[in-house]
């Protein structure tokens, strides 16, 4: 028994670490001490903070009396997914003990973190208010550097900082302008605090989740969805989202603890948001094709 827990721990460790290492948008994740529970279970309360500006200093009176206001914003929790997979012990055994745990991070790697991207991206994608530039499909690198530069001086009239702007693009933009290794490419992507390549299957303005039982989604997973587009690159200023999982568990169920058969089990599940605050839309870039 006590070998069969270390095992369980050891397969769970394997699936943080292959998320991590699969996922593009980690980087993303809110602070959670910035997050409060809400009045119902699947709300959670942000703060949103602003000041009175300047008045006029007299002599006589001196300073003028400012207000500071903070308001807690309501936030519902949009994700909420999980599977189950389970093993019998006589094929991970005939499989040299592999069957099991290559399963288990293959559901990671190729299902899980891809998930978790694309809905990200499309939810912010389908928020009201962000920057979103002409649809287009760019021929070459000088074009997407150009709608780079259009897309930085947009936020930069709009006051987002520039630090912790992250540049998300397809691998095929990507590495146009790493071919053309010129100062001037540098120089633009050097604007961004981090810069990621997604591939264009995670990378849609809208996608519809497979519920994983109703006839013809019963393979589970997302695909793009019928008014969705494809993304050209995005530009997110972190401190603009809100990316926070509340509930997200891994269990693994050895054969001796399991009821029903003679199988290993992977439970996981995730419950979570994404969205942005209210008063920072403007710190999202969209650009997609037509």
């Amino acid at each position: 028994m006590a070998n069969s827990i270390v095992l369980a721990k050891n397969y769970t460790n394997l699936l943080d670490e292959v998320y991590k290492n699969a996922s593009v948008t980690a980087d993303l994740i809110s602070d959670g001490s910035m997050m409060r529970a809400g009045a119902n279970a699947n709300e959670i309360l942000y703060p949103q903070i602003s000041t009175t500006g300047l008045g006029d200093y007299t002599r006589n009176s001196g300073y003028t009396t400012g207000a500071v206001n903070v308001s807690w914003k309501t936030a519902t929790f949009n994700y909420d997914r999980g599977t189950k997979i389970s093993v019998d012990t006589m094929d991970d055994q005939e499989t040299f003990n592999i069957a099991f745990g290559q399963a288990s991070a293959s559901l990671q790697r190729e299902k899980v973190a891809p998930e978790a991207d694309a809905f990200t991206f499309a939810t912010l994608a389908g928020i009201t208010g962000i920057s979103t530039a002409t649809a287009a499909t760019y021929a070459d690198a000088e074009a997407f550097l150009a709608a780079l530069i259009v897309a930085k001086n947009k936020m930069d009239e709009d006051e987002v900082p520039e630090e912790n702007r992250l540049l998300y693009a397809t691998p095929t933009l990507m590495n146009s302008v790493m071919a053309l290794d010129t100062t001037k490419s540098r120089e633009i992507l050097a604007a961004f605090t981090t810069k990621k390549t997604v591939p264009q299957s995670r990378f849609y303005t809208d996608i519809d989740l497979l519920d994983g039982s109703t006839a013809g989604e019963e393979a589970g997973h997302y695909q793009k969805s019928a008014t969705g587009k494809d993304i050209n690159f995005m530009i997110i200023h972190k401190p603009a989202i809100i990316k926070f999982d509340k509930h997200v568990v891994g269990n693994v169920i050895d054969p001796a603890s399991n009821p029903d058969a003679d199988s290993y089990i992977v439970k996981y599940r995730k419950y979570g948001i994404v969205d942005v605050y209210a008063n920072k839309v403007a710190g999202i870039y969209l650009s997609h094709k037509a």
